[in-house]
């Protein structure tokens, strides 16, 4: 049986890690709520890179073709996780999840080029039998995603002339609500021709078509470079977003465990704390029994 003090020093650190808990499960909504607000006005920005698709492709349509080349049996992946723990299944889910959807594209394991963006899901795709080539932190801050995103776009830039892989694709969460999220893949390469032929065939809204003076094929690749741009980032703050909702999860189980325990730890201490009283009770009504027995 616990004493009455090492009752109180294990509530004392139950209260210490709950305040801990709480802290973490705050950080985590704050978080949440920043990537979300990063996602949204992503937005804007890829609605701008759509228009100026439109307008070369209206210019040349008979190039959407040509954006699309033959595929030549070779996977680029980029696969989303953390660097930390504390996120629940996060990792395992979109490690399993990217392998199940690799094998139903058809490349074999061999002709696929993996990218890890986190060291914990790099280590979840070598434990199942697919190591990442290379392998990123995940970076800290907003700050960090834009370095991050370009470090990206140079690899896959490589990856298409060095090894001409010409189909690569993105595999991350996307968050729902709350502490709620799902794993995603994003094809990012080449780029869908539907979708190309719907910009170059879409109606302008005004009767002033803009021109531009640039090289058009020039203007097109980094028009290109912006959209991977976007996609990536887009990626990589839907992943923060998902990150810090499993760990919201994580840290609402523990918060509840941890005032479970407390509630566990309360009840001992006011049980021993009330026999230690009732004993000290019996012991002065023992002793004025045997006074009283003593004077008569």
């Amino acid at each position: 049986m616990h004493t009455l003090e090492s009752l109180k020093r294990q509530i004392k650190t139950a209260e210490d890690l709950h305040s801990v808990v709480k802290t973490m499960k705050a950080l985590a909504s704050v978080n949440i709520h920043l990537y979300e607000k990063v996602v949204e006005s992503l937005a804007e920005y890829n609605r701008t890179v759509e228009t100026g698709l439109q307008i070369l492709l209206r210019t040349k349509p008979e190039a959407v073709a040509s954006l699309n080349p033959e595929p030549t049996n070779r996977l680029g992946a980029v696969v989303f996780g953390s660097d930390q723990g504390m996120c629940g299944q996060l990792n395992d889910q979109i490690v399993s999840y990217a392998i199940e959807m690799m094998d139903k594209i058809g490349v074999e394991p061999k002709k696929r080029t993996l990218l890890a963006v986190g060291l914990r899901v790099s280590g979840r795709l070598e434990d199942e039998g697919h190591t990442a080539e290379e392998s990123l932190s995940i970076p800290s801050s907003i700050a960090g995603i834009t370095p991050m995103v370009q470090e990206i776009v140079m690899l896959i830039e490589r990856w298409h002339f060095s090894r001409q892989i010409d189909r690569i694709v993105l595999f991350f969460n996307i968050h729902l609500s709350g502490a709620s999220y799902r794993p995603h893949m994003h094809s990012l390469l080449p780029l869908d021709v539907t979708w190309l032929k719907s910009l170059a065939e879409k109606k302008w809204p005004t009767r002033m078509f803009p021109s531009f003076t640039m090289d058009w094929d020039r203007l097109l690749s980094l028009t290109i470079r912006q959209h991977l741009f976007v996609s990536l980032y887009r990626a990589l703050a839907e992943s923060l977003a998902s990150e810090n909702a499993s760990r919201l999860a994580s840290m609402q189980g523990a918060e509840r465990n941890i005032e479970e325990r407390l509630g566990e730890f309360n009840s001992q201490f006011r049980q021993q704390r009330q026999m230690v009283i009732t004993e000290e009770l019996l012991d002065i009504v023992a002793g004025f029994t045997a006074l009283t027995d003593k004077e008569d």
